[in-house]
């Protein structure tokens, strides 16, 4: 069983028949879209990231977007099939941006809590974990919903902005403030 959802195949859609269709609002089109090109986009999400599961969520992310700024493809431009690809390659860089940011996050914590290093790899780290997830749960909501989203859902700041309804700079904002009060309420736990 593949590991998206595969459409009765309509192959009497052309190139661009599916480009207006798409651009029309036509579910069916969207649907035929996605049949002809999911595989691709799985692949190269897989490829690039090394898991079958991001590459999985890259996918619902490519279409969700091939969706969402269908008005922006411009025929003149190239393909239909170049266009989805370039929005692949968008959403597989942030993926990776994704996981560099939730590496930051973990190597800012683990400094605020072991400053020299000495407890890394010990069972302390645990504990550790614990304490960052209850720093976490005391932050402000706003604040606490942007970097829940941020490092456990891998949503980008404008991912994040278009979810809630904020602003970007809000969603900015809030990211910033909330990483600074939880490294130093960390510091204080640590201690001097």
């Amino acid at each position: 069983m593949p590991p998206f959802p595969v459409y009765p195949a309509d192959e009497s859609f052309a190139d661009e028949e599916l480009a207006r269709g798409l651009a029309a609002g036509e579910d069916a089109c969207l649907a035929a879209a996605y049949h002809r090109w999911s595989a691709l986009v799985h692949t190269l999400a897989r490829r690039s990231l090394g898991d079958n599961g991001e590459a999985e969520d890259v996918t619902q992310q490519v279409f969700l977007g091939v969706w969402r700024g269908r008005h922006g493809y411009r025929p003149e431009r190239g393909p239909l099939a170049a266009w989805i690809v370039g929005i692949t390659r968008r959403r597989i860089a942030d993926a990776l941006a994704a996981r560099s940011r939730r590496g930051e996050l973990v190597t800012a914590a683990a400094s605020a809590l072991v400053p020299d290093g000495t407890r890394a790899g010990r069972p302390e780290a645990v504990l550790d974990r614990v304490l960052v997830g209850h720093e976490l749960a005391r932050l402000p909501a706003p604040q606490r919903r942007v970097l829940r989203m941020a490092f456990y859902e891998d949503l980008t700041q404008t991912q994040i902005a278009a979810r809630t309804g904020w602003p970007l700079g809000t969603v900015k904002s809030h990211a910033r403030r909330g990483l600074h009060q939880l490294r130093r309420r960390l510091e204080q736990q640590a201690g001097p």
